[in-house]
């Protein structure tokens, strides 16, 4: 593949293919360092005798701590350099899940799981921000989905993967294994090529004529606060990871519980009904961005469908049958899951200056995951303990029908926020890295 010139501004496809092929699998090793600790739950009660709302809380600690470094992670995304902040953070979240497999005692692997969170702050605001810059606006939606579709099968492999290597043998291999690929990738990933960062100015009439001014940072905060689209986007994106996240977490121990799989056979069957979202988020995208040529909204408006079809089939599933039956609804469920996500993420691009994307994204991910992803697995490990892990289960399709209305809410002032968007360019840094993807001849 030939290099970058110094005149040229964007990149060849190769070099896309390059970027997303990277930029995948270390979103894909992230969910796995991330949800492995699923498979492994009957292990930790075992060994140390927890309790589920501590299982709970081992998934939620790196949500926590995502919650609290995402935007201060962002701001060095967004005005330092996207290749080292990536690279960096990946490098940091596997080291901190081989640490796990070395902990004595429940706080030592919380504190672990939390380290894992401060690695993986930054990489979904800059990953999503690098995606948005170099691939056209018009497959934003798309090619955000296919990206997204690394993060079930992730979090299916790593719950499978961890599940097997625990029941032959032992829980703390399946987290020094799964810390391995991600490393590897990560230093892969500093040889990528970045783009400029992006000046923070704004478009102004004075008058004689329209000029551009340094943004001050109530213009910036203007960008989230005033936003509407944004506020319902992200709270509706939140109640959907709500219910995401909770079947990541606990379908593989209702298996387990309710139908005498082993814990292994469980987390195939509970990881394989979110991996059909490897299917949900592409099409989602896709359909999404079709749907856009007719309706300017669309963006919006599919995910508040999306997410009212995983409603109706979740209480279904739940709520009715058990056996075979369920499990074929819930597979159908796994592909509307997530189906959501790569128009959601898109609109937090949209509807903001170009120099405040993965800024834009560390909002998204800090309601998701205060709202969502933190709470989730934590209240329906506690609902769990006092009511039974079946009744709790039966409450996820409310949470899915209120993010569905929040979309539909937002939808309603996407057209104009759109409008509103400054307009900037992002070009690529020079001189190029000496890389080459493509065999010879």
């Amino acid at each position: 593949m030939k290099n970058f010139s110094a005149v040229e501004t964007m990149p060849t496809p190769s070099y896309r293919r390059y970027l997303f092929a990277l930029l995948f699998l270390l979103y894909l090793f992230d969910y796995m360092d991330r949800m492995v600790i699923v498979s492994l739950f009957p292990y930790l009660k075992a060994d140390w005798g927890i309790t589920d709302t501590q299982c709970g809380l081992l998934v939620s600690a790196v949500s926590w701590s995502i919650l609290v470094f995402s935007f201060p992670v962002s701001i060095l995304v967004d005005r330092w350099s996207r290749k080292k902040s990536i690279g960096l953070m990946a490098v940091l979240w596997s080291l901190a899940t081989l640490a796990c497999a070395f902990t004595r005692n429940f706080g030592q692997l919380f504190a672990a799981r939390t380290a894992i969170g401060i690695g993986e702050a930054g990489y979904a605001p800059g990953g999503t921000a690098m995606i948005s810059t170099v691939f056209p606006k018009e497959q934003r939606a798309r090619i955000l989905g296919l990206w997204n579709a690394s993060i079930p099968l992730g979090s299916a492999l790593g719950i499978a993967i961890g599940g097997i290597i625990a029941e032959h043998f032992g829980w703390r291999y399946a987290l020094g294994i799964v810390a391995l690929p991600g490393m590897i990738i990560a230093l892969l990933f500093f040889t990528v090529k970045d783009y400029k960062t992006t000046a923070l100015v704004k478009t102004v009439d004075q008058g004689q004529g329209k000029v551009q001014v340094k943004m001050r940072f109530a213009d910036m905060a203007r960008q989230f606060t005033h936003n509407p689209t944004l506020l319902f986007t992200n709270l509706g994106f939140a109640a959907n990871v709500f219910v995401t996240t909770s079947l990541l977490t606990w379908l593989p121990t209702y298996f387990h519980r309710f139908e005498g799989l082993t814990m292994s056979r469980a987390g195939i069957k509970g990881g394989s009904v979110m991996l059909l979202a490897i299917i949900g988020a592409p099409l989602g995208g896709y359909l999404a961005d079709l749907w856009m040529k007719r309706r300017p909204n669309a963006r919006m408006v599919f995910p508040a469908v999306s997410s009212a079809i995983t409603a109706v089939l979740l209480f279904i599933a739940f709520a009715f049958f058990r056996g075979q039956i369920q499990y074929m609804i819930l597979l159908t469920a796994g592909v509307f899951a997530v189906a959501f996500v790569p128009a959601a993420v898109a609109v937090t691009q949209d509807v903001v200056h170009p120099g405040l994307r993965a800024t834009s994204l560390s909002v998204n991910v800090i309601v998701q995951h205060l709202l969502g992803s933190a709470l989730g697995p934590l209240f329906i490990g506690a609902l769990s303990d006092r009511f039974g892990l079946e009744f709790a289960m039966t409450q996820l399709p409310v949470f899915a029908l209120v993010g569905g209305l929040l979309f539909w809410a937002g939808s309603k002032f996407y057209v104009k926020d759109l409008a509103a968007v400054e307009q900037a360019s992002a070009d690529l840094i020079e001189p190029a890295p000496q890389v080459s993807i493509l065999p010879k001849g």
